[in-house]
């Protein structure tokens, strides 16, 4: 059967035991074949989560098949059902083959009517709601947006900083990777975290891949438009797996099975002075819970995953609860320890699909980090 998920180059990996050793080699050049995404079945709208009054933003639309993939060479229009007053929105909008699927369009924020009680303008909701119909496949689609809050308020930007590739042990190419999360699930920030010795060919034994994997995000990468961050997965089976993101230009990577670095201490030890972040995650059960007994580093780890595509870390009593829990490690155990933590969700999507983890119907659930910062920049 082929793979669920959509990808330019899926590998059949074979490994060869040349010499009948008992020790077998993974063929770097194993044959593969292009995995093609379905019909269309459903359609994705993703607006800024808050704007200010005037303001030009974007309208993500994505046209998916049954699996979240992307890429779908349709054709056909898309009509705005009753518009919001306000916004400045075309009659309707047509799709080409050659799009994928996927459109990014502008709008301009409205500027609601100046309050004589208040020199600010009053903040308003706004949703966008699509109607879209492809006449070769003979489908119609339709779909409402997440709410825009158009006020003065603090600014929401959305990141996913957990999610794997083929590069480790996901689907998909990195350049597909950065690609979704900016154009299909409409993200302000995401991070190519693949696991440092994990998966097929391991990253820290290949650092010609890492290298790949760096340069990949590089025309991504637009201050002020979309930040892609370069990542790994310290994954270790001892104290737990955490992501390591950076927000520099350096981006060395350290293994977790390096004696220099399989300690989470000698890790932040190593990158103090660095711009970079560790997250723990998955920390209360399965496929491993962490070591909280170390603490957790109060300049290089100030943050915790609480809940991605394994569940929810929070607490014991938590929706979703992560599988195979391990009693005493849940978020809330660690506050009770005296440790002081932000939270945050992750996708940790195995999928290609960054942003959208939850949407596939293999993940029942999945998260994101919002980012309160007026600028797009990795300061």
């Amino acid at each position: 059967r082929a793979d669920a998920y959509a990808e330019p180059f899926s590998r059949f990996w074979i490994a060869v035991d040349g010499d009948g050793d008992g020790v077998r080699s993974v063929l770097a050049d194993s044959p593969g074949v292009p995995v093609l995404p379905g019909p269309p079945a459903r359609l994705v709208l993703t607006l800024p989560s808050t704007a200010r009054p005037g303001e030009r933003v974007r309208l993500t639309v994505a046209v998916l098949d049954d699996e979240a993939n992307a890429g779908l060479p349709v054709e056909g229009t898309l009509r705005f059902v009753e518009p919001p007053d306000g916004l400045e929105l075309p009659e309707e909008v047509r799709f080409a083959a050659d799009q994928g699927g996927c459109r990014t369009l502008g709008l301009r924020a409205p500027e609601p009517a100046p309050s004589a009680e208040a020199e600010a303008a009053r903040p308003g909701e706004f949703t966008v709601r699509i109607d879209a119909r492809f006449e070769a496949e003979g489908v119609a689609l339709e779909a409402r947006s997440n709410p825009m809050l158009v006020s003065g308020g603090p600014r929401i930007l959305w990141a996913d900083l957990h999610g794997h590739t083929a590069e480790s042990d996901g689907t998909g190419s990195p350049e597909g990777y950065y690609r979704y999360a900016r154009d299909v699930a409409g993200l302000d920030v995401v991070s190519l975290t693949d696991h440092d010795h994990w998966g097929i060919l391991f990253l820290d034994e290949h650092p010609e891949r890492w290298a790949a994997i760096r340069e990949a995000a590089r025309p991504f990468d637009e201050p002020g438009r979309f930040l892609a961050l370069s990542g790994f997965e310290w994954t270790s089976w001892i104290h737990g797996h955490r992501c390591v993101v950076y927000f520099g230009e350096e981006a060395p990577l350290y293994s977790s099975i390096d004696d220099a670095w399989d300690d989470p201490r000698e890790l932040w030890n190593t990158l103090r002075g660095s711009d970079a972040l560790t997250i723990a995650h998955h920390t209360a059960g399965g496929p491993i819970a962490l070591d909280w007994s170390i603490p957790p580093d109060p300049e290089l780890e100030p943050v915790t995953e609480i809940v991605s595509v394994h569940g929810s870390s929070e607490a014991v009593d938590s929706p979703v609860r992560i599988y195979s829990p391990v009693a005493g490690n849940f978020a809330r155990d660690a506050l009770d320890r005296g440790y002081r933590l932000g939270f945050l969700g992750s996708g940790d999507s195995h999928d290609g699909h960054p942003g959208l983890a939850h949407v596939g119907s293999h993940y029942p659930t999945g998260g994101l980090a919002a980012v309160l910062s007026e600028d797009l920049t990795r300061a």
